[in-house]
């Protein structure tokens, strides 16, 4: 027998609040968590195995240019075929409608986080993803090389999407010229193609603020603000970056293509609470990008290094099944083809998958999710609002009687159109992770 994991609160003062219909949305979301806890069984350790499976950016757009088929209709996908018959499928919203999510916001919703709720910077993501130490106090940036005409204007965001050995090269030059701005260390770091890290480590400081990066070629690099004008250590913060765009970008002015840089997500860490804490799960992330390892590790799921491919993470699946109750598994390149507004990649990207699906099904899942954490529609080059299509698998998801995993069968499924903050706990419930609510 499971035992019931009991909540520190008191269920009569728990459902007392509940009661409270007129409370604040914010009142009867956190009632809506005390709930999850109070209804959650314990698995016993190397019973019940759940996996979400994340196809970055999978959602997609029906254009006429494409034959109103998006990628994931045009491509032969037999295994997904094979699995969708015994699975249930929907659409998700990433956060809310209308809103465009980056990969943080994204990623936790799909760890069952509320996105507009637990904001977390993308510098500190990243940071984590990289193996890098965030101490108290610390801000970090993601930050992308970038290609600049003669008036300073960014003409590539991505640089060309520069080796990986380039951003290290390039790193290394502006870490050994860039040691400290006034009394703050600077700490540089190389990431995976044009992307890499810089933290800044000293006294008084404090984010978010805003980008600097104007999130589309033609425009200059912009001017960073506070995101609280109020904020001593916001201001002190944006005038070290003002300061290390002086600094930094005369080194490169001489580089091709990757002659500056752009940074977003600047921030501190912020307190989240556990996923092993929140879900009884012990959890591990199977990811190649440092960002998605960093979100993996900012909720405390164990980061399992060194697979490089999808099918090499899969095959890692298979070794680590008896070591973990929860996997997450990320994918990154159905993302770049859609950013890249590349269809036939996007369309091979999806193809790759499922061709590696069948080693994750050697020791198939009790309940297996495979989504994505936001649409990349082809046509936008970009991330975008629209909700992105979900197969849910298990012994208890029913069948939706539908023949192929694509946005256009979603539609049609029986988990309908929901917020992506929810998927944790539909997986639990087809875990059978629930007691019963009420007499």
């Amino acid at each position: 027998m499971r035992d019931k994991i009991m909540s520190p609160i008191s269920s009569s003062a728990k459902w007392n609040r509940i009661a409270l219909g007129g409370a604040s949305p914010q009142i009867r979301r956190m009632n809506l968590d005390a709930l999850y806890s109070e209804l959650t069984l314990k698995i016993p350790r190397g019973g019940t195995k759940l996996a979400l499976v994340v196809l970055d950016g999978l959602g997609d757009l029906a254009t006429k240019e494409q034959n109103y088929l998006t990628p994931l209709e045009a491509a032969a996908t037999p295994n997904l075929d094979k699995l969708c018959k015994d699975s249930a499928q929907g659409r998700m919203i990433p956060a809310a409608p209308g809103i465009t999510p980056g990969s943080g916001p994204g990623h936790l919703g799909l760890f069952g986080y509320d996105p507009l709720e637990f904001q977390v910077g993308r510098g500190v993501i990243e940071a984590l993803g990289l193996g890098l130490e965030l101490k108290h106090g610390d801000v970090a940036a993601r930050a992308n090389f970038c290609t600049l005409d003669k008036k300073g204007i960014v003409t590539d965001r991505r640089a060309g999407r520069i080796p990986t050995e380039t951003c290290e090269k390039l790193c290394a030059l502006l870490a050994a010229k860039v040691k400290r701005i006034g009394d703050t260390e600077v700490v540089i770091k190389a990431g995976k193609e044009h992307r890499f890290v810089v933290i800044f480590r000293g006294s008084g400081l404090e984010g978010p603020l805003t980008d600097a990066d104007p999130n589309r070629e033609g425009f200059p690099i912009p001017t960073v603000h506070p995101r609280d004008e109020n904020s001593a250590g916001q201001k002190k913060m944006a005038g070290l970056i003002a300061d290390f765009y002086k600094v930094a970008l005369p080194i490169l002015a001489n580089e091709k293509p990757a002659n500056g840089f752009l940074m977003r997500g600047i921030a501190h860490q912020p307190h989240i609470p556990l996923f092993e804490e929140r879900y009884k799960l012990k959890a591990a992330a199977l990811a190649v990008y440092p960002m998605y390892k960093g979100l993996a590790q900012l909720v405390g799921m164990k980061k399992i290094e060194g697979p490089a491919t999808i099918a090499e993470q899969f095959e890692r699946y298979l070794k680590e099944y008896d070591h973990f109750d929860f996997f997450f598994i990320h994918y990154k390149y159905t993302d770049k083809a859609g950013e890249d507004g590349n269809f036939g990649a996007k369309k091979k990207a999806i193809e790759d998958f499922d061709a590696a699906l069948p080693i994750l099904l050697k020791k198939k899942p009790d309940v297996l999710a495979i989504t994505g954490d936001h649409s990349t529609p082809v046509a936008l080059k970009g991330h975008s609002w629209h909700p992105q299509p979900i197969l849910l698998y298990s012994a208890f998801s029913g069948s939706d009687k539908l023949e192929r995993f694509t946005e256009t069968g979603a539609n049609l499924g029986s988990l309908g159109v929901f917020e992506a903050k929810y998927l944790m706990r539909l997986m639990q419930a087809n875990a059978k992770m629930f007691d019963k609510f009420g007499a």
